[in-house]
């Protein structure tokens, strides 16, 4: 068997974290977690390399690199995108800033105003508009297009987003846009809808045009700057889909890297829960500075109606809830008086009061400190100490104000993180037909497991698994993630109108695109897979549900059921089928953790009490752990890239790949 070298890396808003496969006949793992640099984040990557002792590899081809990262989440949330202009139809030009007219919540009457994603001086008009049914209302003669350029000249924007309606029949008008905006402007980026989501709903399809326009410059230059500092080996970029793309790829398809990071961990979550036989998980993923929460019911689910900020992400995203709330959430008192925490983080820096840095406010992390479920003598990553005398007087001027004591302050302040954590789990289960009950949870991220026994009684759920690497999850889920691509037709056929092979035929055709693209990237054509699914709805709907294809056959059955368990009720209505969906993809390296040699010290947990003085702690005796016996709580189990608290009513043992495995008692 040949040998592979594979480094994941996730680089996140706190922490950038690693995992180290070599792969051949025996397979070897390594983890490694350090503090971001979140205004250069290539420089935590980098210096995480040179503390594996990859420096004298990187000048080979023998390392290949998975890389998931937040720069495209947080550019949007923090509004730092590139100036880009919008090109729509005539009459359309306030297309994106009218949208569906929804307010932000809904009986609230005054809200602040939203500014419109594209500004009005950078909005422009042009003719060659399509009807419905793909004809042509206006032409598109070459001086209106000359005109247009040199309008677009005038306010020197670095990208374009293309818009037209119906654009996604008929590309061509779009086509002819693009040609003459990169002969006259090499230096411009160019998206065009018909290229980045052809599919109907001009709204839904323009932001995310808009956005990957928007966001491709930062991309490109953040990508750029890796493989220059990188050198040879092969880069490979985490989409929110779930699957890796080229990094030549990934600088033009900036819009599908908006969940890179969090979408690595749900593939970890998903490869782990197959290895230990448990198929319904909801997990949680908690870092930093925010939390995502997901639920696999024997898959991870793919969503269109994602959400990032105030704006919709209709690209094919694995369908999880993203809170603010992570370690580094900021505690304070509200105009009412009232204890709230986040969504405001401190993020890596300065970080929590704990981390000694120039942070100042109390913190999620700090609560814990004061608690003593952590400890002050733990070294985080990047040899970080935490300090309790910073944490407990951050904390000392919340509960002055609150007339209650620190530890009071300290609990309110997990239980409201908690709580907002609960709220996140119960959109995707109680809300959408699932009882949580059925389902076990899995928690990953550094702070995950300190929470993960609350959250689950919370839930009423029995049993909890902290995964082995939990705290570097994201970063193995990079390492078993399938390299491939999403692909979409919008058809809008009606289901009791066609014929199988009619419906074959266009997968077919889609299957097709979608071979080339991938065996252009260098993928070997006898590898790839190809998973066909329809979205559909009752006529007369609005929005879509996505089922698997097994047939034409049962097609309506499927739908309706499905549609029952989402929504409660399901119609005699006519089934209409609106996208076709055809995911191809190359499967990842196969192996399993119980067959892998592992570094130095991945079972040295350190077991104690919590609440006692560091200098008098009594331990456990942690070989109880590593023999199979259990623990029950309250108790704090410190590991390697994560500490993790049993809470009273559970009890907590090892399983042999590894995994914490958590038990109501």
């Amino acid at each position: 068997m040949k040998s592979k070298i594979i480094l994941g890396v996730d680089a996140g808003g706190t922490f950038t974290d690693f995992v180290l496969i070599k792969y051949g006949e025996s397979v070897s793992l390594r983890a490694l977690k350090i503090l971001s640099s979140p205004d250069a984040p290539e420089r935590a990557i980098l210096e995480g390399i040179k503390k594996l002792g990859l420096d004298s590899i990187l000048k080979t081809h023998d390392l290949e690199i998975v890389h998931g990262s937040t720069v495209a989440t947080n550019a949007v949330l923090e509004n730092k995108l590139s100036k880009t202009a919008l090109v729509t139809n005539r009459g359309f030009k306030d297309l994106l800033t009218i949208g569906r007219q929804t307010r932000p919540a809904l009986y609230q009457l005054e809200y602040e105003p939203i500014e419109p994603p594209v500004p009005r001086k950078l909005c422009f008009e042009t003719g060659g508009r399509l009807g419905a049914d793909g004809s042509e209302i206006e032409g598109l003669s070459q001086a209106e297009v000359e005109d247009l350029v040199e309008e677009i000249m005038s306010q020197e924007p670095e990208s374009v987003a293309i818009n037209l309606l119906f654009s996604f029949i008929n590309p061509e008008f779009e086509m002819i846009l693009e040609r003459e905006l990169l002969n006259k402007i090499p230096s411009i980026r160019v998206s065009r809808s018909s290229a980045v989501l052809p599919v109907y709903k001009e709204f839904e399809r323009g932001i995310a045009t808009w956005l990957n326009a928007a966001l491709e410059p930062l991309i490109s230059r953040y990508l750029v700057n890796l493989q220059d500092s990188l050198g040879k080996p092969k880069l490979q970029i985490m989409q929110s889909s779930g699957e890796t793309i080229s990094a030549g790829i990934a600088e033009k398809s900036a819009v599908n890297l908006l969940l890179s990071g969090p979408a690595g961990g749900l593939k970890a979550v998903q490869y782990i829960g197959k290895q230990i036989g448990e198929e319904k998980l909801v997990s949680f993923d908690m870092g930093g500075t925010s939390t995502d929460v997901a639920l696999i019911d024997g898959k991870v689910e793919i969503t269109t109606e994602g959400t990032l900020g105030s704006y919709p992400v209709s690209v094919p995203m694995l369908d999880m809830q993203t809170i603010g709330a992570g370690g580094g959430s900021i505690a304070f008192i509200d105009a009412g008086g009232l204890l709230r925490v986040g969504p405001e983080s401190a993020g890596a820096n300065p970080g929590p009061a704990c981390y000694d840095q120039g942070g100042i406010y109390p913190t999620v992390t700090d609560a814990h400190l004061v608690l003593e479920r952590l400890s002050g003598n733990s070294g985080l990553a990047g040899g970080l100490k935490l300090d309790r005398g910073l944490a407990l007087a951050a904390i000392k001027r919340l509960s002055v104000p609150l007339k209650l004591s620190v530890a009071e302050v300290a609990n309110g302040i997990i239980q409201i993180a908690n709580e907002h954590m609960m709220r996140a789990i119960r959109l995707i289960s109680v809300n959408r037909g699932h009882d949580p009950k059925d389902f076990s949870l899995m928690s990953f991220g550094g702070a995950g497991g300190l929470h993960v026994c609350e959250i689950a009684d919370g839930m009423q759920m029995k049993k909890a698994v902290i995964p082995v690497y939990g705290g570097v999850l994201s970063a193995l889920g990079m390492l078993v993630a399938e390299q491939g691509r999403q692909f979409v037709r919008t058809v809008n056929f009606i289901l009791g109108n066609l014929s199988e092979s009619e419906i074959e035929m266009r997968f077919a055709e889609i299957f097709e695109e979608g071979r080339q693209t991938l065996t252009n990237e260098g993928i070997n054509e006898e590898a790839l897979k190809a998973d066909y699914s329809l979205d559909c709805r009752y006529r007369g709907q609005s929005y879509t549900l996505n089922i698997p294809w097994g047939g034409l056959r049962g097609c309506s059955m499927r739908f309706g059921n499905l549609h029952e368990k989402r929504y409660g009720y399901s119609l005699q209505n006519e089934v209409e089928i609106v996208n076709l969906r055809v995911s191809v993809s190359a499967p990842a390296i196969s192996f399993g953790l119980s067959d892998c040699s592992v570094e130095d010290g991945l079972y040295n947990f350190s077991v104690r009490e919590p609440g006692i003085n560091d200098k008098n702690r009594e331990l456990f005796q942690k070989e109880v752990l590593k023999d199979g016996g259990k623990i029950a709580g309250p108790a704090v189990i410190s590991h390697h890239t994560s500490t993790s608290y049993v809470a009273s009513g559970w009890q907590a043992g090892l399983d042999s790949i590894g995994n914490l495995m958590l038990n109501k008692i």
